[in-house]
């Protein structure tokens, strides 16, 4: 019942942001700095939840990278076999037939489909099939694998094609259990064999749960790699955000500009580089897109208008959190804020070995707060999939905790939600995370006085 929840909760917060109409912004990609130029030395990796989210986001840095002599390699998360819309409208003759008879079989035909897409959308590029490597996990489902499932006794099953293991035969993790842990596993086995120093992934804040999570797969299979793989230079692109980027369509002489309307007041603390693309560039990225038939056919309008002047990359910095103590901080009173809160909306701290979260709202709202927390502690010595998940959901003034990874309600001593006139404060103990060194952290909320960058998933430390 909780993922039903957990997922109509997602949904909804989707659908609302997505019919916000409109984007300006504050900051223009010339004022933008570059990435960092392609050495021959370089081993640059694009991480991409779905065959074309590599085109989408990062075409222009597969050329400039390959030009410069440097290896690139590319790892699919999902063969991008959970889309209804491509199967039903490919084939328009039998449009009619395959909406009153879709079988479930007709999914991993899509996925085998886009493998080949995605093959001949990076040959056009330059990059070799030996470089491509595809993990299969489901299309739609990482997300909740990553919040859920890492037990192999109850692996997710894909509702769409069925399964519960890898389908294709072509993928690394062939008849592998659809659960996390299997995921890192295989990310860090081609991590550890590739070495790269550049990395190109899925943003944090994209509403898409598959790139989010990707995104958060890899910062843990980092993690855990630590002591044997050089911390590569880490660059996030975004590829679904609701109303961006605008004007639609395909529009070579314009650049993409950051998507003020969803990361709101966050906008100033990403660090945002470009990539500016010359025209035989931007030819070779629309003649890919292009490749990718099975995509462009029922959504050419907006796969296009990311085939233009630049590819962006941003990254929220970690939020480092310092123990206090309660005692200190009663003989300091109203003399400073102890939260961290670099987007103001949310603020964060450690006191008395507990985790405070602080979460503004109007003075004039009661009780109609509804919002959700994830959180993921890491330590170094202990494995991540044997760390609490932590899902907190607070709807008006009922605060409900669940371990998300052993699917049961909690009800730790210690943890608390309080209200004051302009804030909530969520606190729980270090102890029920799991004694973290550091945490992942997500926000989500329907709120519509909360700017919606406020839901970004984030890196804590804890000093």
């Amino acid at each position: 019942m909780i993922k039903v929840r957990f997922y109509q909760f997602a949904i909804s917060v989707f659908f609302a942001l997505f019919f916000i109409s409109g984007s300006s912004t504050f900051a223009r990609a010339k004022d933008f700095p570059p990435i960092e130029p392609f050495e021959k030395t370089d081993r640059v990796l694009i991480l991409a939840p779905h065959p074309d989210d590599d085109i989408i986001g990062c075409a222009g840095v597969v050329q400039r990278a390959l030009k410069a002599g440097a290896r690139v390699k590319v790892v699919y998360l999902t063969c991008g076999d959970n889309n209804i819309f491509s199967i039903v409208f490919y084939n328009k003759f039998a449009f009619p037939l395959k909406l009153l008879f879709l079988r479930k079989k007709d999914f991993i035909t899509l996925g085998h489909q886009r493998v080949h897409e995605a093959i001949k959308a990076m040959k056009m590029l330059g990059v070799e099939e030996k470089d491509l490597l595809f993990l299969g996990y489901p299309d739609h489902g990482t997300d909740q694998m990553f919040v859920f499932d890492w037990d192999h006794t109850k692996p997710y099953r894909s509702s769409f094609s069925g399964h519960s293991s890898v389908p294709y035969e072509e993928s690394v993790g062939y008849k592998k259990e659809f659960t996390a842990d299997n995921v890192i596993e295989d990310l860090k086995r081609a991590i550890s064999d590739f070495k790269p120093t550049k990395v190109f992934v899925s943003h944090p804040s994209d509403v898409n749960g598959d790139h989010w999570a990707y995104y958060l797969y890899m910062m843990v299979s980092l993690a855990d790699l630590d002591t044997e793989v050089p911390r590569p230079k880490i660059y996030p692109y975004l590829v679904h955000v609701p109303a961006w980027p605008l004007p639609r369509h395909y529009h070579p002489g314009l650049v993409i500009e950051p998507p003020e309307k969803f990361l709101g007041d966050a906008l100033p603390i990403v660090d945002w580089h470009q990539l500016r693309l010359n025209p035989q560039e931007i030819d070779k990225k629309h003649e890919a897109m292009l490749a990718h038939k099975s995509q462009t056919r029922i959504s050419a309008f907006y796969l296009m208008s990311f085939v233009r002047q630049n590819e962006l990359f941003g990254d929220f910095p970690y939020i480092a959190l310092k123990k206090q103590h309660s005692s200190e901080l009663s003989a300091q009173a109203g003399a400073k804020d102890i939260f961290t809160a670099d987007m103001q909306w949310v603020g964060y701290a450690v006191v008395d070995d507990s985790l405070w979260i602080r979460v503004k709202k109007p003075k004039e709202l009661k009780q109609r707060l509804s919002f959700l927390f994830f959180i993921a502690g890491y330590r170094d010595d202990v494995p991540f999939a044997h760390m609490p998940n932590i899902l907190v959901s607070v709807r008006y003034k009922k605060l409900r905790i669940l371990n998300a990874a052993e699917h049961k309600y909690i009800n730790p001593e210690g943890a608390s939600l309080e209200f004051n006139q302009e804030s909530a404060i969520f606190k729980i103990p270090l102890s029920v995370l799991g004694d973290p060194e550091g945490l992942l952290f997500g926000f989500e909320t329907g709120a519509k006085y909360l700017p919606v960058g406020c839901t970004a998933f984030r890196a804590i430390t804890i000093e």
